[in-house]
């Protein structure tokens, strides 16, 4: 079983769409949440500890996460996919461009 955290800022509209899509997968557990302090479920260590993996949707996402809890980073894989934040909660395209970026790596 693959642990998967998605990461966006607000967790309103692409980390929740992909905690979905790949919620459907049977290998898969997944968890999403925000870098922003008024996500909706905002990004904490135990989140980081509890998840394989850690998408982010931008660089900008990454460089937070690595500057706020870099010793909780350590064995980690940081993935970033470059989805910018312009799609709908989960939007056709971004349900499309998701699974094209994501499934590689699990």
């Amino acid at each position: 079983m693959i642990k998967a955290l998605f990461v966006c800022s607000q967790n309103r509209l692409r980390s929740p769409t992909a905690e979905q899509v790949f919620s459907e997968y049977e290998s898969i557990e997944c968890a999403s949440a925000g870098v922003d302090s008024s996500a909706n479920v905002p990004l904490d260590p135990e989140l980081i500890e509890w998840a394989d993996v850690i998408f982010v949707m931008e660089r900008a996402h990454r460089n937070k996460i690595t500057k706020k809890f870099k010793p909780y980073l350590k064995n980690k894989r940081l993935i970033v996919l470059d989805i910018p934040d312009e799609y709908d909660y989960m939007d056709p395209l971004l349900i499309q461009l998701l699974k094209a970026k994501v499934t590689r790596f699990l």
